[in-house]
């Protein structure tokens, strides 16, 4: 057994050592699940087989076009098979793939396109202004744009550039996929949101990818053949990595343009969704659908949700109604989840709702794919588990991005100490959970004391007139800052400023409760979360 301790001349070889990427999901699949469903949009069904030879033919065009091995190929398309096949196809060509927020302004996309050197554009019918008015804006040379014309959509191909299915076409379906030499080569580019200045390019590895993908099919205690719908947008942390994920377990894909309640319900009860993920927004969503939207269904459905801690009111809601929801938490730089709120049956199963919901909430523990994270002061050092002392959640493992692009400053400062920073201030229990207690920036410090504005917010969601709440810093004159509540009414409430507040301060200290509530429609992102920067700002001008 020595050559086991020492391996004095035993080398890596194509039998022993082959480069971790999610392309070898869909390779496999199409040799294992030939004839199984794979993507489902409408009337646009494709199995396994037809799935590969589409997502071949992609990477056969774009060499065709000039691509080559490293550059980047940006697409702004909603979640359309497309979208999904160019999470195969552009890859397979040797090219990284950057998915841009399509909600974004066309000076920012300008930027991206400029930043991240894009050679090809794929866009949708409905984003071909905002791409040709960035194209104009480019100090560089601006990409070739290819049009995803979607049959189901109400905007019409504007007939300027080559169309997708006629682009498919000039693809080779016997092309070779161009797989990774090295898993640490980059597969996708991803641009943070950019709230307070240019965004960041983070960029990720296929090792990083295809053990999202392994450690999520744990995590989820998912099955073969598991159907999905791609609610999260594919333009955010490739959409979790889900789409990566789907082949390795022979699943469905269940493309979804517009997010709606009667969306979800109906591909529930007509497709037999099983799983999908989203923000909380979603989940209000789903617990607040009108009774014409809602379908029933005889399955339990698993969600995942994430960008921001869930209502325990919320979470409590949405179980009666046939869905079982895991809280878990990432970011743009850990490819989307790395912790989970993993349920401990001995200990919670016998507490009751709201109870059961509050641990919900949680963040949780590391994910599989994961080495370590926890909680640490400034200096990276382990936090007391008291369930109170705040710290940052600091993140290692395989699932956190190669760096930022271009910005090597800026990598360096998340890398400090062997971690990367989130920048999210929490408490750990005693049990090792992670619970958000604020980001750094949503802190309010009033008079001296820290005031979570997860926990305000927490509370105006338990009110039942009210369906979504924010809680931002307002400046005071005495006290600094205190909690202002922007509060969106569920549909036939009426808002009461006095009777909210009130409502708060039977939970929380009155130091904690709002000094005032702004009942109006909150923005948000394309993915669900509430723009509280927009928030700050209008709360500055409050007196």
């Amino acid at each position: 057994m020595g050559w086991m301790q020492d391996e004095t001349g035993l080398d890596k070889c194509a039998a022993n050592y082959v480069p971790l990427t999610p392309l070898s999901h869909l390779r496999r699949a199409a040799e294992v699940f030939p004839a199984r469903t794979a993507v489902v949009y409408g009337d646009h069904r494709v199995n396994y087989g037809e799935y590969y030879e589409r997502c071949t033919r992609l990477a056969s065009a774009l060499v065709g076009l000039g691509v080559k091995a490293g550059d980047v190929v940006a697409t702004l398309i909603p979640n359309l098979p497309a979208q999904a096949e160019a999470h195969f196809g552009v890859p397979a060509c040797g090219a990284v793939l950057n998915t841009i927020n399509t909600r974004l302004d066309a000076g920012t996309v300008a930027y991206i396109f400029d930043h991240g050197g894009a050679k090809v554009l794929l866009v949708d019918s409905e984003f071909m202004d905002l791409a040709e008015t960035a194209a104009a804006l480019m100090d560089g040379t601006p990409p070739k744009i290819i049009e995803v014309v979607d049959a189901d959509s109400r905007h019409k191909p504007s007939g300027r550039h080559p169309q997708y299915e006629d682009f498919l076409k000039t693809g080779n379906v016997e092309f070779a996929w161009h797989m990774p030499q090295d898993e640490w080569e980059s597969l996708a580019l991803n641009y943070t949101s950019g709230t307070t200045g240019r965004p960041k390019g983070v960029v990720y590895h296929h090792r990083g990818a295809y053990l999202m993908t392994m450690g999520t099919v744990i995590s989820w205690r998912m099955v073969l053949h598991p159907v999905f719908m791609q609610i999260v947008p594919l333009f955010h942390c490739n959409g979790w990595n889900h789409t990566w994920m789907m082949p390795l377990i022979g699943g469905t894909l269940v493309c979804c343009r517009d997010v709606t309640a009667g969306a979800i319900y109906n591909a529930i009860a007509d497709e037999g969704v099983t799983h999908f993920g989203g923000a909380p927004i979603v989940l209000n969503m789903v617990v607040n659908a009108s009774d014409k939207e809602r379908r029933s269904f005889d399955h339990q459905v698993e969600v995942f949700t994430a960008g921001a801690p869930p209502a325990p009111a919320t979470l409590s809601k949405i179980e009666k109604l046939g869905f079982n929801v895991t809280q878990v938490y990432g970011l743009t730089e850990t490819y989307g989840h790395v912790t989970e709120c993993l349920w401990r049956s001995e200990d919670w199963e016998s507490l009751d709702q709201s109870a059961r919901a509050a641990i919900k909430a949680r963040q949780g523990v590391a994910m599989p794919m994961m080495d370590h994270i926890t909680v640490t002061d400034s200096k990276i050092r382990q936090i007391p588990r008291d369930g109170t002392t705040q710290g940052e959640i600091m993140i290692r493992g395989n699932s956190v991005m190669k760096g930022y692009l271009k910005n090597p400053d800026a990598t360096a400062e998340a890398f400090v100490g062997g971690y990367f920073h989130s920048g999210d201030l929490a408490v750990q229990h005693e049990d090792g959970y992670i619970q958000i207690a604020d980001r750094a920036k949503d802190i309010i410090i009033s008079g001296g004391e820290n005031i979570s504005s997860v926990e305000v917010e927490g509370v105006l969601m338990e009110h039942p007139d009210v369906n979504l709440a924010a809680v931002v810093a307002k400046p005071d004159e005495k006290w600094g800052e205190v909690p202002c509540a922007f509060v969106e009414l569920k549909p036939g409430a009426e808002g009461d400023e006095v009777a909210l507040i009130a409502f708060v301060r039977q939970t929380l200290a009155g130091f904690k409760a709002p000094k005032r509530v702004i009942f109006q429609e909150l923005p948000k992102t394309s993915t669900g979360k509430i723009q509280k920067f927009e928030l700050r700002t209008i709360a500055g001008h409050l007196r």
